[in-house]
């Protein structure tokens, strides 16, 4: 490749894994305004996934398309055939927006569905794939067609390798993800407390100190009765974001369920968001963050230093437990929430630096696009089979 020749990057991602994105594209622009990559430009093009991916990428990439819905408060349990069409009909739409674009190279990331559809897509098109792995344990069972994955340390690259058999693995020592918590803050992209209410609607009066419970993917449907009970005992305002969960769901629940005990009897001020907002400007105004939600709720607090809980999920087995444990966030069932927040002083922040290492992960990234072997082959069905069997353990 020369320096005359322009260097066409597809993205795909839903809202978390964009954030891992963006330090990686500033950076790339940074470099290319000094020559220092093997061609002149770079250009980007996004596959948007899910609500405010399109929002926070839009300033970064040349182009944006939408190839569908983020995992959201529609729980609804689909059949086969249903879900069969909605995924294929999604990976048409991924085929249209990357088809006679030239794009050199697919760079994924994350475990949901957008990665399955744009590396199905890629494939398809005969366009190499670089796929970014930072869930672990549950990945997508597409990524064994990536041409290289890369995982956060020397650890997981021994067990992609001994437990699904990938062998094209590269350690990059870290997540790029807090280089871009870091710079929002450092920057001076957090709303103020003044700003974030206005936008969230909150009341200062009522909520002025509040503990922010997320509502992520971490959770399921029948986890939500249990957490509103606990909820209510906590003596202190509520703010509830959805996140994927429908607000009226939620609302109803806090409206008709009941608890007999004696320490319910004090029922705190509760307001459940509703759309997309600035949540690391929330998050940074809260007193305390509870949530039930994967890794990029754990690199964000860990960041931000606000005083966590992690919710005792489904994944029990999961990168994000890993991420907490090492932070020294508490990971705690829904019961004992209550008794562990009552005194939000003993709180400790979470401990341990996540951005020199996002330094060092997103220089790791850029050498690998800047050397990319096109020619390596990929892992192929033998893989996929062993991660598709594995993920059973997951649902």
């Amino acid at each position: 490749m020369t320096k005359n020749e322009e260097f066409k990057i597809a993205i795909a991602c839903e809202l978390a894994p964009a954030k891992t994105f963006i330090p990686v594209i500033k950076k790339l622009k940074e470099l290319e305004s000094y020559g220092k990559l093997n061609w002149k430009k770079t250009k980007i093009l996004a596959l948007g996934h899910g609500e405010g991916t399109e929002q926070i990428l839009k300033p970064f990439v040349n182009e944006i398309y939408s190839i569908g819905k983020g995992r959201s408060g529609d729980k609804t349990k689909k059949n086969n055939f249903k879900l069969a069409y909605l995924i294929f009909k999604d990976i048409l739409k991924a085929i249209n927006a990357l088809r006679g674009k030239n794009i050199d190279i697919l760079i994924s990331c994350g475990n949901a569905g957008d990665v399955r559809k744009s590396i199905a897509a890629a494939n398809f098109l005969q366009i190499p794939v670089l796929h970014i792995e930072q869930d672990i344990y549950n990945p997508i069972e597409l990524i064994s067609f990536a041409n290289l994955i890369t995982v956060p340390s020397k650890k997981y690259e021994d067990y992609l390798k001994n437990s699904y058999g990938l062998k094209n693995i590269k350690n990059i020592a870290g997540y790029p993800m807090a280089s871009y918590a870091n710079d929002y803050m450092v920057n001076g992209n957090l709303k103020n407390k003044h700003e974030i209410f206005k936008e969230c609607k909150l009341d200062k009066k009522d909520f002025n100190d509040f503990i922010l419970f997320v509502l992520g993917g971490d959770l399921k449907e029948n986890d939500l009765g249990d957490l509103i009970l606990a909820i209510k005992k906590i003596d202190f305002p509520i703010v509830i974001a959805p996140y994927r969960f429908k607000k009226e769901n939620i609302e109803n629940l806090i409206n008709s369920t009941h608890d007999s005990t004696e320490n319910s009897t004090k029922l705190s001020k509760i307001m459940v968001l509703d759309g997309f907002f600035d949540m690391l400007s929330l998050m940074s105004v809260s007193k305390a963050i509870v949530f039930g939600a994967g890794m990029g709720m754990v690199i964000e607090t860990g960041v931000l230093k606000i005083p966590s809980i992690k919710i005792s999920g489904f994944h029990k087995v999961h990168a994000s437990v890993d991420l907490a444990n090492y932070l020294k966030i508490p990971i705690l069932e829904i019961n004992e929430i209550p008794d562990k927040i009552s005194n939000i002083a003993n709180l400790n922040k979470p401990q341990g630096d996540l951005v020199k290492d996002s330094q060092i992960a997103i220089e790791n990234i850029i050498d690998i696009l800047n050397n990319f072997d096109f020619k390596s082959k990929k892992n192929g069905f033998k893989s996929m089979l062993v991660i598709w069997q594995k993920r059973s353990e997951f649902r």
